[in-house]
């Protein structure tokens, strides 16, 4: 848990449910950068109201809404009034939403939410519930919840993954652009460097980067490196290590861009990975994938 300035922010997993980050949080001054997840978003705000930018549109979701994020899309968060905003938030994978869209909308393939805020106060009362029943360690309660949450989003606003499909000289480029990116992730080359090593002009590159990842080149390699960190975290590198290893300057370099896109600390990120051994086995270990497909 962090707090600060009437802020607090809780971001952990629990063996109850496999393949779901779990938040509580309250932001007043908060403001996240551009940022993307490998999992879906699935908050419910209880107080205030949250504004974030999404596909171009400036959006807002009040008490009794939602705001739902599909893996790997860029969006943005702020309080959208003075006092902030509170909420909980499921962060489920994608194979976990998949396998409920299967069974409660015969759906084959992969989900998706054609609405980045609805309004839904039971959904957003399930939400809440199935925090509580982690906190309590009710793992059927907490699992049956999750269930009844997601399937009832997905008949509301949910819906197959639009197909997209690369085609134009400037996807390609953009693909281009990011595999050169994540090679040189520690050393990444200037918007000029990349442009002449691509054979084009620096803003034909900064359109199509945008265009296809929706956000500029900068933009998308601080996710990457916070995305990256994570993953280091995740298996128990330290924070300074982990932020050289991803081309950081230092630790107070990743703890800047990892508070604005996570919401927590690294340090209380890594030590709320930490879960306790389930009866049954060995608890999971929690990855993530870099950044979005090509």
């Amino acid at each position: 848990m962090t707090e600060s300035s009437g802020e607090s922010a809780r971001l952990w997993v629990a063996p109850e449910l496999p393949g779901v980050d779990l938040l509580r949080a309250r932001y007043v001054r908060r403001v996240f950068i551009p940022h993307t997840h490998p999992t879906f978003v699935i908050a419910g705000i209880t107080e205030g109201v949250e504004v974030f930018r999404h596909r171009g549109s400036l959006e807002r979701a009040g008490a009794g809404g939602l705001a739902l994020i599909n893996p790997d899309v860029p969006h943005t968060g702020r309080a959208g009034v003075p006092e902030g905003w509170a909420y909980g938030a499921l962060y489920p994978a994608a194979d976990v939403v998949d396998a409920v869209a299967a069974e409660v909308i015969g759906l084959r393939g992969s989900a998706w939410f054609a609405e980045p805020v609805v309004h839904d106060p039971v959904a957003v009362r399930l939400v809440g519930q199935v925090l509580a029943a982690v906190e309590e360690r009710q793992a059927l309660a907490a699992d049956s919840l999750l269930r009844i949450a997601v399937a009832r989003l997905l008949r509301t606003a949910g819906g197959a993954r639009p197909q997209h499909v690369v085609r134009d000289a400037g996807a390609r480029l953009a693909a281009r652009a990011r595999e050169e990116l994540l090679a040189r992730m520690t050393d990444p080359p200037t918007l000029d460097e990349l442009a002449r090593a691509l054979d084009t002009g620096p803003f034909a590159l900064l359109r199509a980067f945008r265009t296809r990842y929706g956000m500029p080149p900068h933009a998308w390699l601080t996710d990457a490196r916070v995305r990256r960190a994570r993953e280091l975290l995740d298996v128990g590198v330290r924070p300074a290590e982990a932020a050289v290893a991803v081309g950081f300057t230092d630790q107070s370099h990743l703890h800047r861009h990892f508070h604005r896109s996570v919401g927590v600390t690294p340090g209380a990120y890594q030590r709320a990975r930490r879960v306790r051994q389930p009866s049954h086995g060995r608890a999971r270990t929690y990855k993530n994938d870099l950044g979005p497909t090509a």
